[in-house]
């Protein structure tokens, strides 16, 4: 059940219609392994600066989280600012600061090796492909990458999706990486890259799963407040990869699990700034919520020539 998350920790200084919060805990690693620590146990590696607060390290111990290789360097941490409209779907950024993340080179320890599930969060894909190369015997592994890395480093994530069993990403991206505007066929184009499994995220419109023979369609949970979307996506990467790690294996019946799970998680996410309202759900409320939304898509089957 254990799952290694690499990916970036930093602070957001984030600005919606709904309020605002400066500093906040963040980083595609923070979000994923907070999502997956209801249903493994995470491992996280990343790097952070000396500012870091030593309060954030000691949270994500209390859910579990294996800290071990959460780097802390001379410097400051990485650090993103942005703000959103009304129009949830787009973030506007107005900074970003790589510092300590700048130079990140994620070595594992021996026990961080011998993980069998992982999950690369959204870094350089160069980056992701050398944690991979340090896999001893890896069972299942999953990604997700951005535009930023597609027009940027196409080889080196051609080449990585090359040993990626799951990749998930954005419609937008999805359409990007394929060359194709119509995303399904985009979805099939992606997995002669690779991967085995392709998840495309569609923000408040749900998800895509794409795999042999099987195309599964979720919707996202309708909310009536949402205050902030930043790490939704993580968030759903987060609770999709820790319940394929629970499982220990890929079937069509658990990859339709692991992507209501993952929209479950990603709808606790968006009610409240940074990882404030993921951190706190209980296993009930996670039930409760994957419930309605089998309700919300279940209907009844029609009889041949009858209304």
């Amino acid at each position: 059940m254990k799952l290694l998350i690499v990916g970036s920790v930093g602070m957001d200084s984030i600005r919606t219609p709904f309020g605002s919060v400066r500093d906040a805990l963040g980083g595609s690693a923070v979000y994923a392994s907070v999502a997956a620590s209801r249903f493994s146990m995470p491992a996280i590696v990343g790097v952070v600066g000396e500012d870091f607060p030593q309060r954030h390290v000691r949270m994500l111990e209390r859910r579990g989280i294996d800290v071990s290789g959460l780097q802390r360097v001379p410097g400051k941490t990485f650090r993103w600012k942005g703000r959103y409209l009304f129009d949830l779907n787009t973030a506007h950024t107005l900074a970003t600061h790589l510092n300590v993340l700048r130079d990140f080179n994620p070595q594992l320890s021996e026990p961080h090796r011998g993980i069998k599930d992982v999950f690369l969060a959204n870094i350089d894909p160069e980056l992701q492909y050398a944690v991979y190369r340090q896999l001893r015997a890896p069972s299942i592994v999953c990604a997700d990458t951005m535009n930023y890395w597609i027009t940027g480093k196409r080889a080196a994530l051609k080449k990585l999706l090359k040993v990626v069993d799951v990749l998930l990403i954005n419609e937008g991206e999805a359409r990007q990486l394929a060359g194709v505007p119509n995303v399904v066929r985009a979805a099939r184009l992606i997995r002669k890259l690779g991967p085995r499994v392709v998840v495309v995220k569609r923000g408040e419109y749900g998800a895509l799963c794409f795999s042999d023979g099987d195309v599964f369609a979720a919707p996202t949970y309708p909310l009536e407040s949402v205050f902030d979307p930043t790490g939704a996506g993580d968030s759903f990467a987060g609770g999709f990869c820790g319940y394929i790690a629970r499982c220990g294996r890929i079937t069509p019946g658990i990859i339709r699990q692991a992507i209501v799970f993952g929209a479950v998680m990603g709808s606790f996410c968006v009610e409240r700034f940074s990882i404030q309202r993921t951190a706190a759900v209980t296993w009930r409320d996670i039930c409760r919520r994957y419930g309605e939304l089998h309700r919300l898509v279940r209907f009844e089957h029609i009889h041949e020539g009858r209304v």
